[in-house]
């Protein structure tokens, strides 16, 4: 009988994974990331052992919380080992696919943690955010990269732009759960199309964030409507359209001399270290900042695929650190206006 229950359930969790999207993945990545793909392709077919980090508000900050983060052994992610780490940013990990249950929403009161894929916190720690810059976090929803980056400094002005109305709804609830009220007066949401950005506040940001519309390989691989997902796939190839674009509005939204962070969680080529060669190719006044020591200091917490870039970082799901896919890639805007 038990063997009955537990096939059917393994029948149940088979069902879920989408073959379709399975199948174009593995054709893909096979080729693209070699071996590694094997091991990649496990975790994201496993949700049981998939980790989640767990993101102190410092807005709500509970000693008790992080009192109990520790003594279930849980260790915080690279204290003081980067050379950009904000003391007020803290965030817990574990080893173990162990999941703090979600806090429910709740109008007044300010949530004590966020639950995120650790690997979600190096695009906002890429970006090096000071107290009183103007800062762009182009494609924001659900908001836990907006949530991150308040976490690290005061910004003077924090623009979060999220074109879905969706999606919109649900960022502002999510900065609603952990941004108090005096700091919301900084903060502006709007619902523009990221690649109207730039001509509507050009050179207005110190700091501009894409976390771009991507295949997100961990959702896509759930997909319920087999259908859906074929469509998804043959479209799949106008996403680095899209990414460029908003990457050409970014730019025009960024002051010279600015910082630019560019991130997806997938683990495709054509969106992530082509897109940036392409942008690269393309502006004499675009620089690649290196940032290969990022992944030095993080080793001890996230596996990294090559890239080829100085600029690019890529971490993969692996056994133990099953964080990721995701890509980030950091440019800077020099003060020549050659285009």
């Amino acid at each position: 009988m038990l063997t009955r229950l537990k096939t059917k359930s393994e029948r149940k969790l088979a069902k879920q994974i989408c073959k379709v999207v399975l199948d174009h993945f593995e054709k893909q990545y096979s080729k693209e990331l070699g071996d590694a793909w094997n091991t990649i392709r496990d975790i994201l077919i496993t949700p049981s052992c998939w980790q989640y980090a767990v993101l102190l508000n410092r807005f709500n900050y509970s000693f008790e919380l992080e009192k109990d983060l520790r003594l279930k052994g849980y260790h915080t992610l690279l204290q003081g080992s980067l050379p950009y780490y904000p003391k007020s940013m803290k965030c817990y990990l574990s080893r173990t696919p162990d999941r703090m249950p979600s806090e429910r929403h709740q109008i007044g009161n300010l949530k004590k943690y966020y639950l995120l894929n650790a690997a979600s916190l190096l695009p906002v720690l890429a970006l090096e955010l000071r107290d009183g810059e103007k800062v762009l976090d182009l494609c924001a929803a659900p908001g836990g990269k907006s949530i991150a980056l308040l976490q690290c400094a005061y910004p003077g002005y924090l623009h979060c732009n999220e074109h879905d109305s969706l999606r919109l709804r649900w960022l502002r609830q999510t900065l609603e759960s952990f941004i108090p009220q005096p700091l919301v007066n900084v903060i502006k949401v709007s619902e523009l199309d990221g690649r109207e950005m730039g001509d509507a506040q050009p050179e207005m940001f110190d700091k501009v964030l894409v976390d771009a519309p991507c295949s997100n390989d961990r959702n896509w691989l759930f997909s319920s409507d087999s259908q859906k997902a074929a469509w998804r796939i043959s479209q799949r190839s106008n996403l680095p359209v899209l990414q460029i674009e908003l990457l050409r509005s970014a730019i025009k939204a960024l002051r010279p001399g600015g910082l630019l962070v560019y991130s997806t969680c997938t683990l495709s080529k054509a969106e992530n270290q082509d897109v940036i060669s392409e942008i690269l190719n393309s502006y004499s006044n675009i620089m690649p900042v290196d940032i290969k020591e990022m992944a030095r200091t993080c080793s001890q917490d996230f596996t990294f695929a090559p890239t080829d870039q100085e600029c690019g970082l890529l971490v993969i799901p692996d056994k133990g650190k099953a964080w990721g896919p995701m890509y980030v890639a950091k440019l800077k805007k020099s003060w020549t206006t050659n285009w």
